[in-house]
């Protein structure tokens, strides 16, 4: 606790007095990362930390958007018959040089190929660096069942030979999953035996350079002067950890961070009527949602997920923990979204006929546990509050609810378990602009164990959007998502919450910080004006 006293007065005075020679931009971040390899981990959070900052992709999304454009690929070519992609490295693209380790080479092919070989093969002795690794991303996607083999043409060529089209392929690789590792760093911590350290001291080709972390109070990093769009602006970045959202904006204020994420939505008034604040909103690419374990008794009965779904009041959540600054969610994608089906009708909030239908079910005294997150998260800022009025709902229809909680990343990691009891609050941003994203990554088959809570297996579901990822026809593959969303509908192995307005409060000074449609906070391009 002293440490973390000391780290939050020292980043304070730091950013209060200023530097005489280097520019310092403090992020009051909402939480702990979860580790810095982001092929290991779903987390936004963690994303922020690791991906955003310390890594470069094939492909990268401009600013403020979701179209794609070349990253560490400078160009690429796609065969005829849709099947291989053949990317152009860039040349002279430096690794960082760091206090732990010093590259003796660029990045090159070995790099691109190693990134995604040690998450698709089981045999690669990365494969298992971190004990349990799931690759949850990479398996979520589908990743192991779509890609035939990975090779490297020559130093500067890379080739993927896919064994069905993919019609998201290329803006999946523009995720966080998708950052390119260092495979000679990683050579030189196999050797040392600290292989561990992949996972701790982050190393890659992005805009900072990783200083160090201590645990849930700050994490510092610094421009990479080899970076190959040209050295950042800032010199120094901070993530500040601060997971209270109230004490974000108290230090916004005071002026001892630049930007905050997740602000409570009481709070966004005062800040927009704030003169040393500026604050950017967009519709939020978002959903929150409470997942059933579909595979356990007896929310293994259609009937009683729907009965529990009719029982919430999800306008009053949106009231309670919004202020009215979200909308409730029908759909598992949201109305930004192309291919989101306006026709769908929700479940109506009946707290009666709940009653009713659980009844005709069998169900009786029935008690289950509401997983709340820890965190604040653009989809729930409050998921505590969310869980009681849920509590208070199903209370009234004679469901008796626990509510539990556990730190994010033990929470994160619990949640996935197969045979995990009750609903788990929990949501998504989308990470590529594309419906297949939220529709196969949360609720497809490859998913289960992972990123799909709700242990959902629909064959007819997954059997849609797999065909629609694998037209190039957007409007044929809006009609297999829609037809999938009925699926989901039917079968509801979620209760849909709600839809969010994404709100940056930052401090007026602050320029270049182009608001993610993808929720993300990335500092490339910032700056800080006198």
């Amino acid at each position: 606790m002293k440490k973390t006293i000391f780290a939050a007065a020292l980043l304070a005075a730091t950013v209060l007095s200023g530097a005489a020679s280097a520019k310092t931009f403090v992020f009051c971040s909402e939480g702990s990362p979860e580790g810095f390899d982001p092929g290991l981990y779903t987390a936004g959070t963690t994303f922020d930390a690791s991906a955003h900052t310390v890594y470069s992709r094939l492909l990268e999304f401009k600013k403020g958007t979701t179209e794609t454009e070349p990253g560490l690929a400078e160009s690429w070519e796609i065969s005829d018959d849709g099947l291989q992609y053949t990317f152009k490295l860039r040349s002279g693209v430096k690794f960082q040089t760091t206090d732990f380790f010093t590259p003796t080479r660029e990045l090159n092919a070995d790099d691109v190929v190693f990134s995604f070989d040690r998450q698709m093969n089981a045999q690669n002795p990365w494969n298992q660096y971190v004990a349990g690794a799931s690759w949850e991303y990479f398996a979520g996607m589908g990743f192991p069942e779509l890609i035939s083999k990975i090779e490297k043409v020559d130093d500067l060529t890379v080739r993927f030979t896919l064994k069905r089209k993919e019609a998201p392929f290329l803006a999946n690789l523009a995720m966080p999953f998708a950052s390119i590792v260092s495979k000679e760093y990683a050579d030189s911590l196999d050797k040392a035996g600290t292989k561990e350290k992949l996972n701790q001291q982050p190393l890659g080709t992005g805009p900072f350079q990783f200083v160090a972390y201590q645990q849930d109070a700050v994490i510092r990093y610094k421009a990479n002067p080899d970076f190959y769009k040209g050295k950042e602006k800032i010199d120094d970045l901070v993530f500040a950890i601060t997971t209270d959202a109230a004490v974000r904006f108290q230090k916004l204020k005071a002026g001892e961070c630049h930007l905050m994420p997740y602000p409570n939505s009481a709070d966004v008034e005062s800040m927009k009527s704030d003169p040393a604040l500026k604050v950017e909103q967009q519709e939020g690419l978002n959903v929150a949602y409470l997942a059933y374990n579909t595979t356990q008794a007896p929310f293994d009965k259609v009937e009683v997920r729907k009965a529990l779904n009719m029982a919430i009041n999800k306008q009053a959540i949106v009231d309670a923990v919004f202020q009215g600054a979200a909308t409730p969610a029908k759909n598992p994608i949201p109305p930004t979204m192309w291919s989101y089906d306006e026709s769908t009708v929700d479940d109506n909030y009946d707290p009666e006929a709940a009653k009713k239908m659980l009844a005709d079910a069998g169900v009786s005294g029935l008690s289950m546990k509401v997983w709340a997150m820890p965190v604040a998260r653009p989809y729930m800022l409050n998921a505590r509050r969310a869980a009681e009025l849920i509590q208070s709902d199903f209370q009234k229809i004679g469901v008796t609810v626990e509510i539990v909680s556990y730190e994010w990343a033990e929470y994160l990691e619990r949640s996935k378990a197969k045979d995990r009891d009750g609903a788990v609050i929990l949501g998504w941003t989308g990470d590529n602009g594309d419906p297949d994203n939220f529709l196969d990554t949360l609720l497809g088959c490859d998913a289960v164990g992972g990123n799909n809570r709700a242990q959902w297996c629909s064959k007819e579901f997954d059997d849609l959007v797999t065909k629609a990822k694998e037209s190039s026809d957007q409007a044929e593959r809006t009609k297999l998502y829609q037809q999938a969303q009925a699926v989901f509908k039917k079968e509801a192995p979620w209760a849909t919450l709600d839809h969010s307005l994404a709100i940056v409060p930052m401090r007026k000074e602050v320029t270049g910080f182009v608001q993610s449609p993808l929720g993300d906070f990335a500092f490339d391009g910032v700056d800080i004006t006198e």
